[in-house]
């Protein structure tokens, strides 16, 4: 039913945990499923240096949380702000189709993150 890499960010997460002293702290909510994902970033010179997450949610929703932070990390505000759903989806070998609520709800906490850290 899951892809290799989805099992994979389920049950060895990256970056899982809470940023100390982090420059942008958001959780955002998927009120139909009731997923919930809390980032933590700290950005220096402009770059995603650190990013972490807390994750309440289905297996889909627990791996995009944990992909999505090994895809912004290193990048410009502006490049991980290109970071689609479809992007997170795909690099995660996809999800079942009743399953593609957890891809944007990675790319809505990274949307609320990047308006935070961009003052």
């Amino acid at each position: 039913m899951y892809s290799e890499q989805v099992l994979d960010h389920f049950q060895n997460p990256r970056n899982a945990g809470e940023v100390e002293n982090a420059d942008a702290v958001v959780e955002v909510q998927n009120p139909a499923c009731g997923d919930i994902l809390r980032l933590s970033a700290r950005v220096v010179d402009g770059r995603i240096t650190e990013v972490r997450f807390r994750a309440k949610g289905c297996v889909p929703a627990m791996a995009c949380a944990s992909r999505i932070t090994e895809m912004i990390t290193g990048k410009s505000i502006d490049e991980a702000r290109a970071v689609k759903k479809e992007d997170v989806i795909a690099s995660l070998g996809g999800v079942p189709a009743a399953s593609g609520h957890a891809g944007q709800l990675a790319t809505d906490a990274v949307g609320e993150l990047l308006k935070k850290l961009n003052g």
